[in-house]
């Protein structure tokens, strides 16, 4: 009996922390498509209940808000113009070190995907895959407290994309 109310309690605070913490993150969305970008938006905001303080549609955008916004999160897409996403999240590490990048992009290619999660992005979405995975993914990496490995990777690239990992580790090694 203990036992459960230990659980129970633990249950408690943490959907207490995660009330908490999620008013206050700051969210930075830039795609180049803007009725996307405004659904991204108003689905993080609606549905998740973070603040969204920019978007941005270019890459060369996304790395001046990330600078000056400083952001919690930002979700980027690659085909961005003036500035591709993976380079623009290049950027972006280097300027905003605390920025939690997450792709949201129509490309389902896993050398693609590992790419871009080289620069140190902290998950990938496939743009279909959005209306099931986006919540799921954004908890997953607001939450990610190790920063070595995605914290999400969207579930039709996640196997290609940890094979590729292992491989790449492999002739490092």
């Amino acid at each position: 009996m203990q036992l459960f109310v230990r659980l129970g309690v633990l249950l408690n605070q943490e959907v207490l922390y995660w009330e908490k913490r999620k008013a206050s993150i700051r969210v930075l969305v830039v795609d180049d498509y803007e009725p996307w970008r405004r659904f991204l938006s108003t689905t993080l905001q609606k549905e998740l209940e973070l603040h969204i303080i920019g978007e941005g549609c270019d890459g060369l955008e996304a790395v001046h808000k990330a600078e000056e916004l400083q952001p919690d999160l930002i979700l980027l897409d690659i085909g961005l113009p003036t500035l591709n996403g993976i380079e623009a999240s290049r950027r972006i590490r280097k300027l905003s070190r605390a920025a939690k990048i997450v792709f949201v992009s129509e490309n389902r290619s896993p050398e693609i995907a590992q790419e871009a999660l080289s620069t140190g992005a902290r998950g990938y979405i496939v743009k279909s895959d959005v209306a099931s995975e986006l919540a799921r993914a954004v908890h997953a990496v607001l939450k990610a407290s190790d920063l070595s490995a995605p914290a999400c990777l969207t579930s039709s690239l996640a196997l290609p994309i940890r094979s590729l990992a292992l491989a790449f580790r492999a002739t490092i090694l």
